[in-house]
């Protein structure tokens, strides 16, 4: 039976594709971005992670793609036409959303951030900030009838990580993690301290600012691919739906 919906997340730094049923996740799966991927190639990983998931991939009848990365959004509407029999919707492309875009350039905000705006607004109503943890660190508000408000744009943790392991001679390439303490006491733990930390402070003062000029009570909510990281290290954020 055709029951599946195909959900595709393009962004600059992970591809995420996910399996619902009806409103039930029922499978996620996260590739490294590579535009030079092709449809085929889809197909064969994706085919693969269903399988050991129990799902049919003849039983995908529906598909909406989200991508940040217009050059590779080609091949994997092909996924979709070739390997399972179905026009994708596109967001902020063929998919109209009913969103009030409160900006000043409303055609340059990214189909990632469309596509949290509304979910995160079916979900939890608003007004609410979202949070997303990706290549770069976004928080975009939500007003209370739904309407995007606009946001702020930050550098990701890991592209600020990379930063100064490019820019700087001594500092190793480093990823990510929680650190116990804020003092760090050798030259990773301290990058380490200053990115986390940093950005645990960046997140609540941003979060701050923009309560106290929206001027009423915001739910804040986290997604992405690191948000994980940052659950239960600060009392700003309401919940984690990475």
């Amino acid at each position: 039976m055709k029951d599946l919906l195909l959900a595709i997340d393009a962004g600059n730094t992970n591809t995420v594709f996910a399996v619902f049923r009806n409103s039930d996740l029922v499978g996620q799966w996260r590739i490294s971005a590579n535009t030079g991927r092709t449809a085929d190639e889809y197909a064969v990983w994706l085919h693969h992670l269903l399988g050991l998931k129990g799902l049919d991939a003849g039983s995908i009848d529906d598909a909406v793609i989200a991508s940040v990365v217009p050059h590779g959004i080609q091949e994997l509407k092909l996924l979709c036409r070739r390997h399972h029999d179905c026009e994708p919707i596109v967001v902020g492309e063929s998919a109209r959303l009913g969103l009030p875009l409160r900006v000043d350039m409303p055609d340059e905000v990214g189909a990632d951030r469309l596509a949290n705006v509304v979910g995160a607004w079916m979900r939890l109503g608003g007004p609410l900030i979202i949070i997303d943890f990706g290549t770069a660190t976004t928080f975009d508000v939500v007003d209370e009838d739904g309407g995007f408000a606009g946001g702020v744009f930050a550098p990701g943790v890991n592209l600020a990580l990379d930063a100064m392991h490019r820019i700087s001679a001594r500092l190793p390439r480093i990823g990510i993690e929680r650190p116990q303490r804020v003092i760090g006491t050798n030259t990773v733990s301290c990058m380490q301290s200053g990115a986390y930390w940093g950005y645990v402070s960046l997140i609540e003062g941003v979060v701050s600012r923009i309560r106290a000029e929206y001027g009423k009570p915001m739910i804040v909510v986290a997604t992405g691919g690191l948000a994980p990281l940052f659950d239960a290290a600060t009392d700003s954020i309401d919940s984690f739906d990475p």
